[in-house]
């Protein structure tokens, strides 16, 4: 068997989601939570030092895929001409035991509903059978996403696997790679507090720049995601950590 997975370029990728709306589009999935491609975005930093952290991710497609031992039905399996790991839905109870197991949230729900089945990225085996890239790779219009044997990916672009506060490579030793962003770098110094002045007369709120710990200084609920969370366990956290208006 050879084994294929993903690679991803964190810096080239903008959240643009264009490969989660493939991937439904192509696997007829209705709009909601059960994104098999799911781009994840959170907040860093503060004024002036603030980024923002994004990861388009769909399955790790393990060589050692935990939620198939999870699975006491039988119904998670790993194919043998690529490594795709798959769900048979004949046999899914819905129970969740590979959600538990899966350190990276990959397993997904339509609904919260008891017994609701998974679903989960499939590699687009279809699309492979006719040597087309998986819809969400194809979709991406800054390249960010790349897709082949593994062996080759890493060749080509190194052998990191894991980006800021996800899960050990090591727990499943995922097939998919990235490139992380760089350190941030402030590329033209500039006087903060000058910056504010500047900026205050274009404001109708004083309150603001009354004192710079309101721009610099934030209580926890005021940022809507302050790290990267790739397990969420509901409907609504899953929308949440995956929509653009993550308010």
């Amino acid at each position: 068997m050879t084994q294929y997975g993903f690679f991803f370029d964190q810096g080239r990728c903008y959240g643009c989601k264009a490969c989660s709306v493939a991937c439904k589009d192509w696997n007829d999935i209705e709009p909601g939570p059960e994104k098999w491609m799911s781009v994840y975005m959170w907040e860093k930093g503060t004024f002036p030092n603030t980024a923002i952290g994004i990861l388009a991710f769909s399955c790790g497609h393990c060589d050692n895929a935990v939620c198939i031992s999870a699975c006491d039905h039988d119904a998670i399996f790993k194919e043998e001409k690529y490594g795709a790991v798959l769900v048979d839905q004949d046999l899914c109870e819905g129970d969740r035991n590979c959600f538990a197991a899966c350190p990276y949230g990959a397993p997904k729900f339509a609904s919260d509903d008891p017994g609701t089945k998974m679903s989960k990225c499939t590699m687009c085996i279809d699309r492979l059978e006719k040597d087309q890239l998986p819809a969400c790779v194809a979709a991406c219009p800054m390249r960010a996403l790349d897709f082949g044997p593994i062996d080759e990916l890493v060749e080509k672009y190194g052998d990191v696997r894991q980006i800021e506060t996800m899960p050990s490579a090591d727990i499943t030793t995922p097939n998919w790679i990235a490139k992380p962003n760089p350190p941030k770098e402030q590329l033209i110094p500039y006087d903060v507090e000058k910056a504010i002045a500047l900026t205050k007369p274009r404001t109708k709120t004083d309150d603001v720049y009354s004192d710079i710990k309101n721009l610099t200084e934030f209580e926890s609920d005021v940022i809507c995601a302050s790290e990267l969370r790739m397990k969420n366990a509901t409907v609504a956290e899953v929308m949440a950590a995956t929509s653009s208006d993550q308010g």
